[in-house]
């Protein structure tokens, strides 16, 4: 059974959220707490699996509570965050700590699409059992790209593909990118309001321009093109040059942006021309289209497991054979340029 704590100060959340996961069999509330100085008291007594947390509380609020206990004491959390421009930063900042996923607060008119929304709940409090979770170490980025001086293929495209996990890997694999490199695709599983401020967070952090890719974006070295949340993004060739189109269509593997809508695109781009690379991520949306993508000649990684917050993507992509690299969050800028390099 997987233990739960819910920490939120509202009592209408707290009881909704305890109906919800008490209805999953390998799920368990074994407490509630309203703000987290009583809940520091009850992690000591219980020993959870798993917190749900709410960002905006009284006394202290959920990213102080949170730093503290990555610090002190890592363990799972899901935030419960309010889906607006205003809520998405805090959330963007919570996963930074060290918080493994979110979950949209619940609005009035829950209760009408209960069983769709106590679904989504429930899978994420299972994904965050199984997450793997590191403390919180505040540290200082030196954000010096690498291989700056290196001459790139022309019409090579960098593209990416995350989920669980993916804002933080995706950060630090773009950090280390150099303004000359290839041109670059993402697709990370992302609600609408967050994919903007996911974009401009990755934007002023990085040395690269990064953008959210928009219909008839020509790909240009030195930027990245980030997939709206709520559309696809796929690549058409017009000529010598690359454009972003974004699609409205149904999802695919449950999701929208699809990674597998990505990387098969890239395949009829050209893969010869592409270097991919899947990261941490629940599923297996990508893994069929990574092997696409491979088995069209283009270069492609996987995240390994150790540095994954959830091994469930790239692993997919493995077990398919997809990926002619296994390789280290840490080491996947480094590949991915080394095969975009003219020699």
């Amino acid at each position: 059974m997987i233990k739960v704590l819910i920490i939120d100060d509202s009592p209408l959340i707290r009881r909704l959220l305890t109906e919800i996961l008490q209805q999953a069999k390998d799920i368990t509330v074994v407490g509630s707490a309203e703000d987290p100085y009583e809940a520091r008291e009850m992690i000591k007594k219980l020993s959870p699996d798993v917190l749900t947390l709410d960002v905006e509380m009284p006394k202290m609020d959920g990213i102080s509570f949170l730093k503290n206990l990555m610090r002190l004491r890592p363990m799972p959390v899901v935030m419960i965050s309010t889906l607006t421009q205003k809520g998405s930063p805090i959330t963007l900042e919570a996963l930074e700590l060290g918080a493994v996923d979110f979950i949209a607060k619940p609005t009035n008119n829950v209760r009408e699409q209960l069983s769709q929304y106590a679904s989504l709940v429930q899978q994420k409090v299972r994904i965050a059992a199984g997450a793997r979770v590191r403390s919180y170490k505040k540290t200082v980025v030196t954000n010096e790209p690498i291989n700056t001086h290196s001459q790139f293929l022309l019409n090579k495209v960098i593209a990416i593909g995350a989920s669980t996990g993916g804002t933080e890997a995706i950060k630090e694999v773009l950090i280390k990118m150099p303004q000359n490199c290839p041109p670059i695709v993402i697709t990370q599983h992302i609600p609408p309001v967050f994919s903007a401020s996911f974009t401009e967070r990755m934007n002023r952090t990085c040395t690269i321009n990064v953008k959210e890719a928009e219909h008839g974006d020509k790909l240009s070295a030195g930027w990245a093109y980030i997939a709206p949340g709520g559309f696809h993004l796929s690549i058409k060739k017009r000529g010598v040059s690359l454009y972003c189109q974004i699609d409205d269509g149904e999802p695919v593997n449950r999701h929208k942006p699809a990674v597998d809508v990505l990387f098969n695109s890239l395949v009829e781009t050209g893969a010869k021309n592409v270097v991919a690379a899947i990261l941490t991520g629940m599923g297996s949306d990508g893994a069929k289209g990574l092997l696409a993508l491979k088995q069209n000649g283009a270069y492609t990684l996987a995240q390994d497991e150790y540095s994954s917050v959830v091994w469930g993507m790239p692993k997919a992509a493995a077990e398919l054979n997809a990926a002619d690299e296994i390789v280290a969050l840490d080491k996947i800028t480094q590949r991915l340029l080394h095969q975009a390099v003219k020699v």
